[in-house]
């Protein structure tokens, strides 16, 4: 068993030190895209990658890249890193946890002396979470050159800031987002290392999860509108109340995804009841269904099954309804040969390891579907994320990065 000893410390450096830079103190980690924590980031980011001698870039959507050449600089280049935007006041890991690997990852890949084929990339992204400016993986979408200016001059915040202004009061240009664009061609792979922000690694004792799969993901918004009227004098064969009929729908998603199996879930999360008050019959109701599943059609069986259900109750209730997609994207597979090479990695270092299917979704999300991804899961302790209480093992994180080190070097072989 490798002594990961000094590995671990600077982890746990690393995270203890970015910690600190919140807008919250004491009430979890929040660096929103853009801000001064955000910078205060940055510079430490690029500081780290300097001083292990990567050449150090921040494109124009505000990602940190450091390059580690190799012989052949026209090589394809092997990409590793996360985010390092958090959601507000969530925890010290997400995100972060996974850049802070990649760079020492380039480190050991470094002082290992063997030569490299591909040149090696660090990329901490900014604005994967989205929930400033309503969209997510703002610096993945630049990388392939998917942002047009409109888009950018388009989104606001809840100050009425563009990602436009924003980029450019970071000191950045917006009018050159197109410089970000990667070409695929010269990426080998994108490796992500993320805390699993779920219960099943904790639960079972296991060290590590190598993802075979992103889930697909499809949201719908659905209003319901029925006759507001009063709560006491209106008899029950007479109403038409919009949150009954909800109910009778909403009721049926968790057996509906259940059924669908292979890890489908579904979820209503956003609900909105208008007026809203105590003694009044609900004239609307507004909510949203989150289905997510390895399998594109078990997703569409369950909104099939949530529309079907839907013209029932309205004919049953009078309550009419509209349905609006909001998200569709597709499940996004990982590559088996870099599965295979950590698995391969992962039983030589002797540690536990399982192939899982990430149910949330993640930058690698979205570069899987230009280049071969791959992601591997650290525990989180009770499968708790985006919250102060978020907590995961340095310990092991230092495997994560033993082993994707390894496999790195595998692939220069």
């Amino acid at each position: 068993m490798k002594d990961l000893t000094q590995l671990t410390a600077r982890l746990q450096n690393h995270l203890e030190t970015l910690r600190e830079f919140t807008a919250t103190p004491g009430e979890g980690v929040t660096r929103l895209p853009f801000t001064k924590e955000a910078r205060q980031a940055v510079e430490y980011l690029k500081q780290q990658m300097e001083e292990i001698g990567l050449a150090v870039r921040v494109d124009n959507s505000g990602a940190v890249i450091g390059r580690l050449e190799g012989e052949d600089p026209d090589a394809p280049a092997i990409l590793i890193g996360s985010h390092y935007d958090t959601v507000k006041s969530g925890g010290a890991y997400d995100g972060i946890a996974g850049v802070v690997s990649a760079i020492e990852i380039a480190r050991l890949v470094k002082e290992s002396g063997v030569g490299l084929k591909h040149p090696l990339e660090v990329v901490a992204t900014n604005d994967e979470e989205g929930i400033v400016y309503g969209v997510c993986f703002v610096s993945s979408k630049a990388m392939l050159g998917r942002w047009t200016l409109e888009e950018l001059k388009s989104l606001k915040d809840s100050e009425g800031e563009s990602i436009y202004e924003a980029i450019r009061r970071f000191g950045l240009d917006p009018d050159k987002i197109e410089d970000c664009r990667i070409d695929p061609s010269k990426v080998k792979c994108f490796i992500e290392i993320h805390i699993e922000q779920g219960p099943v690694l904790d639960a079972t004792g296991t060290q590590l999860g190598l993802v075979d799969c992103i889930a697909g993901l499809q949201r719908y918004r659905v209003q319901m509108v029925g006759e507001s009227n009063h709560a006491g004098s209106t008899p029950m064969n007479m109403r038409k109340d919009a949150v009954e009929a909800a109910a009778k729908v909403v009721s049926c998603i968790p057996g509906w995804a259940r059924e669908e199996g292979g890890g489908t879930v579904g979820t209503v999360g956003y609900f909105q009841v208008y007026p809203n008050a105590l003694n009044t019959i609900a004239g609307k109701v507004e909510w949203v269904l989150d289905c997510r599943s390895a399998e594109k059609e078990k997703i569409d069986h369950v909104v099939a099954k949530m529309k079907e259900k839907l013209e029932e109750v309205s004919q049953e209730t009078g309550v009419s309804y509209t349905v609006e997609q909001l998200v569709n994207i597709l499940p996004g597979a990982m590559s088996p040969e870099l599965l295979d090479l950590l698995e391969e990695s992962c039983k030589a270092a002797g540690y536990s390891c399982q192939r899982m299917l990430s149910g949330a979704t993640h930058d690698t999300h979205l570069l899987s579907e230009e280049m071969d991804t791959v992601m591997v899961f650290i525990p989180s302790k009770n499968g708790v994320s985006h919250s102060p209480e978020e907590s995961s093992k340095y310990e092991d994180l230092a495997r994560a990065v033993d082993v994707v080190a390894d496999t790195v070097l595998k692939l220069n072989r």
